[in-house]
């Protein structure tokens, strides 16, 4: 997957907004980060599951997220490390889990 097919699948999702912060570009629900992308070497940062964590630290190219709370963030080293498929599934957890946080009445907007 390249950031052009990254972002036209996070705008794809309902609600998505786009923006720039700390000179990331970012896809947020509601205000609330979902994605955050390094224009300059192409690192991701997405939320997931505690239970993925493991699981997804274990593989080549994906770590800890620096910054963020702790086993629940994670950063990808570049788009490639993992399949566009199993990305995209990824990204659309990460702004469910963010989702789930707000008030109900917010998330039902979106279901």
């Amino acid at each position: 997957m390249d950031i052009e097919s990254l972002r036209d699948y996070c705008l794809s999702l309902n609600g998505t907004t786009e923006g720039m912060k700390w000179d990331h570009l970012c896809f947020m629900i509601e205000e609330k980060i979902f994605v955050l992308v390094s224009l300059d070497d192409g690192h991701l940062c997405m939320k997931c599951d505690q239970e993925d964590f493991d699981a997804l630290t274990a593989k080549p190219g994906i770590k800890q997220a620096p910054h963020f709370a702790r086993r629940q963030w994670v950063v990808l080293e570049g788009l490639d490390a993992l399949s566009s498929a199993e990305l995209q599934s990824r990204i659309a957890e990460s702004r469910k889990l963010v989702l789930s946080k707000l008030p109900k009445k917010v998330q039902a907007k979106y279901e």
